[in-house]
């Protein structure tokens, strides 16, 4: 008995302490087993072997199912545990009667311990003895703080993924969709203020700190995934690493200094984003800007008016920006089925704010000219 009762404790204390860590310690934990590291392992493996069989137009939606579900999941295993530790220690000190003086063993506690959690209060089952009687007060308490942290916990979450997407938004019509290093200088680096793009530079710095800091303090919004499937937040994150990488190699007109200050802060939340979601290092990743596409990147630059230094140390100093973070994006991408962007389009796609369901209508009665004009300007 006495063996079962200090199981409980244990499972107890090891639930409140993972809870504790997940929600409310704003740090990352370097404990090497930690539970909610052992169900996100056990749970995202799977799902992401079954998104990789279904359709691809589909994939994309099932996996945008797995971090709100996940969280949901979560918040019942560690209700689960209490409830099935408190029945272990009940079982272990306790002394019960039941209606009926029918006998009272393990399946019976377990549901006791249940009615208690949620503050049920049937009466069908009473403690007794005062450790008895402690324990169920103890644990009616802990379910209204349980359900206290529910109701507190899920809108914090939100929030920032909310705050999270609403830059990623706003990149749409800078950088297109998916966005590109190659896109975003293309429309704004060439803007005769220089003060726009270091704006642009001074906002994503601190979209790259908050990432950081929110991904951290609440891990499960890794798996958010955004309100389009041609974005994510690896995406743009990619993006602005890309595009600051060659402003630091080189472009010129552009001023460096803000364009370092967002490469370091972006730099630093993707090493330790790939650290926090245990991605692994792949040596055998294809090349994302060999010999031919940097020549390719410096024509479309130079068409759009921007000159990228043509020497072997541009050539160098780009390298080895790339080496600082594109290992680490990759891993990101493998890990979380996230695409990682390219540094130009393949194919001159339509931003998502070009595209809506009565387009061909409109266009159709000849009314699109519009939409035209103003994709002409983009």
């Amino acid at each position: 008995m006495i063996f079962a009762a200090i199981a409980g404790v244990l499972i107890i204390l090891s639930i409140l302490l993972d809870a504790f860590e997940t929600i409310v310690l704003p740090r990352k934990v370097q404990r090497s087993f930690r539970i909610t590291s052992w169900f996100y392992r056990n749970t995202w493996i799977p799902w992401t072997k079954l998104a990789r069989v279904i359709r691809p137009n589909w994939r994309e939606s099932f996996l945008g199912y797995f971090g709100p579900l996940s969280l949901i999941v979560l918040l019942g295993v560690w209700a689960a545990g209490l409830i099935f530790g408190f029945a272990l220690v009940q079982y272990g000190v306790g002394e019960h009667v039941r209606l009926g003086s029918e006998p009272i063993n393990f399946g019976i506690l377990l549901y006791h311990s249940g009615e208690t959690f949620f503050t049920l209060g049937y009466g069908d089952i009473t403690p007794v003895s005062p450790i008895a009687r402690a324990l169920a007060v103890i644990e009616a308490g802990m379910g209204f703080a349980f359900l206290g942290v529910v109701v507190g916990y899920l809108p914090v979450v939100y929030n920032s993924f909310s705050t999270r997407e609403l830059e990623i938004a706003l990149l749409d019509s800078r950088a297109g969709s998916p966005p590109t290093a190659a896109e975003l200088l293309g429309r704004l680096g060439c803007c005769p203020d220089p003060k726009v793009l270091d704006n642009i530079f001074r906002d994503w710095e601190r979209w790259s700190a908050d990432l950081l800091s929110s991904h951290i303090s609440y891990p499960v919004l890794c798996f958010f995934r955004s309100q389009h499937s041609n974005q994510s937040w690896l995406a743009a994150l990619t993006t602005m690493l890309d595009v600051t990488s060659l402003v630091l190699a080189g472009i010129d007109g552009i001023p460096k200094e803000q364009a370092k200050l967002t490469f370091a802060m972006a730099r630093h939340s993707a090493v330790d984003l790939t650290q926090l979601v245990n991605a692994r290092y792949d040596a055998h990743a294809p090349d994302r800007l060999p010999r031919e596409g940097l020549v390719a990147l410096r024509s479309l630059l130079s068409s759009s008016g921007m000159s990228l230094r043509d020497d072997g140390q541009a050539d160098e100093r780009l390298r080895k920006l790339r080496s600082l973070y594109e290992p680490y994006c990759e891993a990101l991408g493998q890990r979380l089925l996230l695409a990682v962007p390219p540094w130009i389009s393949a194919e001159k796609k339509k931003d998502n704010w070009q595209s809506g369901p009565w387009d061909r209508a409109i266009q159709a009665k000849g009314l699109g000219e519009a939409l035209r004009v103003v994709d002409d300007h983009f």
